[in-house]
């Protein structure tokens, strides 16, 4: 009987009655409207989020999803199997100076809109902090690894997701990129190879071309994220002989959005402390699920301390703040020292603002809204590709974050098509972006942080146009 009325609620949106953001009928409703039991109604509902139709907000009910879009996904990677030194500077720049840039549209770099974060209540929550404790900004701040406010709640956190992390292994950074740099300074020397995957954001790869570092590319399927037998058989080549870390994001990796099973992540890091080769794990968007449950990170199966986990509130929060953290495992003595050497504290009004939005509860209702508002943007984006790009193209429709990767029909050079893009006034990141080796020259990522008006909407249009004339 749920099964029947899950079928009719998915009517009513197959045939556009409901939209996506629409409040589906509540269980009071539907037992007055259909005649069923509530636990009839209740498992119809949960059987409409199951299915993706649905995500159900706390104390405000169950809502309409936006809908997949019915189009193919891209396969899965097939690298090169040799570690190469990483080069990606020049596109690079060009992606980020045409982000600032207000009359260019902003597709390129993966920025979240700033009205989706709660600059008014972060405002309040500073000037409060200010006014009673004006030492946070007129004296140094002694707790170089982090304010002891904030590493509890992001301890408590942890505890919440079931995931144990001693409280001398967090260390606060400015965001995610400088607890990454740490990590990879802690546990590699120039002229290693770190294996991570492929494609993989090129801001890593920029992190790894600073420290003189090779990259060993991972295959990856785009939803289920780097494979784990892969990484197997690489590190047991001859290539793998001066692996010194493994660096993977496994929960909507960025660029493809795929996010390991708890199954793969358990067998990763097994196979890394195995190995004894250290595993880095850039959570910054394991926060963003578009529905369900957080998953879990991989740090969450380590029980030899070989997982040094960083993240920040950077996508999620306050980007402007600079707010990142990692727990460093076994290296934890090792990485705060090396904080303390490299930049020193984090400025502690920050750390205490962020720390006072989590112990209210304030952040965990902002992320409510902010993940159904991320699913309905990737929704729009991926619509409008399908709508717009040449027959052929092919995307990801992630369970999180807010980025799409786009395969174009082979032949067409993302490359081309985003110097004629530019001069059109959108942007996008390339393809070889995200590749040591200059790889996915008929791929580009797409950001849907931003709300999707019909400005974007007719970008994202022109865009599909001067795809389909150099196809």
């Amino acid at each position: 009987m749920y099964v029947r009325l899950a079928d009719e609620l998915s009517e009513l949106l197959e045939s556009g009655q409901l939209k996506a953001g629409d409040r589906l009928p509540s269980v009071r409703r539907l037992v007055a409207q259909k005649g069923v039991s509530a636990t009839t109604a209740i498992a119809a509902l949960r059987a409409m989020e199951h299915r993706g139709f649905a995500v159900a907000r706390p104390q405000a009910g169950y809502f309409a999803k936006p809908r997949r879009v019915n189009a193919d996904e891209p396969a899965t990677t097939r690298p090169s199997q040799a570690p190469h030194a990483v080069g990606v500077d020049s596109i690079m720049v060009q992606v980020i100076d045409a982000s600032q840039d207000p009359l260019i549209a902003s597709l390129g770099t993966a920025v979240p809109d700033p009205d989706l974060f709660p600059i008014r209540r972060l405002q309040k929550v500073l000037s409060a902090l200010a006014r009673r404790n004006p030492r946070l900004l007129g004296g140094y701040n002694s707790q170089y690894y982090g304010v002891e406010s904030l590493r509890h709640e992001l301890l408590r956190r942890y505890a919440d997701l079931g995931c144990s992390v001693p409280p001398g292994e967090v260390a606060v950074t400015n965001g995610c990129t400088e607890a990454l740099n740490l990590a990879l300074r802690c546990v590699t020397q120039p002229g290693d190879s770190v294996a991570l995957e492929s494609p993989v954001f090129y801001g890593v790869l920029q992190v790894l071309q600073n420290l003189g570092l090779k990259a060993l590319e991972i295959p990856t399927h785009p939803r289920d994220g780097m494979r784990i037998d892969a990484l197997e058989d690489a590190l047991s080549s001859r290539a793998a002989r001066k692996v010194s870390a493994c660096l993977v994001s496994a929960n909507f990796s960025n660029p493809t959005g795929g996010c390991l099973s708890d199954i793969d992540k358990a067998r990763l890091v097994r196979l890394c402390a195995h190995r004894g080769i250290p595993l880095i794990e850039d959570d910054i968007y394991g926060d963003l699920q578009h529905s369900g449950a957080r998953p879990l990170p991989a740090k969450a199966f380590d029980t030899s301390g070989n997982v040094i986990l960083c993240s920040s509130f950077s996508k999620t929060l306050a980007p402007g703040a600079r707010i990142g953290w990692l727990c460093g495992g076994r290296f934890a003595k090792a990485l705060r020292l090396r904080k303390f050497a490299s930049s020193g504290p984090t400025a502690a009004i920050l750390q205490e603002l962020v720390a006072e939005l989590l112990r209210s509860g304030g952040y965990e209702r902002h992320l409510v809204k902010l993940r159904s508002t991320y699913a309905r943007q990737v929704g729009q984006v991926a619509a409008a590709v399908s709508r717009y790009f040449p027959q052929g193209t092919r995307m990801t429709q992630p369970r999180g974050g807010f980025v799409i990767w786009v395969e174009l029909p082979r032949g067409l050079d993302s490359l081309a098509l985003f110097d004629t893009a530019i001069r059109q006034g959108i942007n996008f990141a390339p393809g070889p972006l995200f590749s040591a080796t200059g790889r996915y020259r008929n791929f580009l990522r797409l950001n849907c942080g931003r709300r999707m008006t019909p400005e974007l909407d007719a970008a994202v249009a022109r865009l599909g146009r001067l795809a389909v004339r150099m196809a």
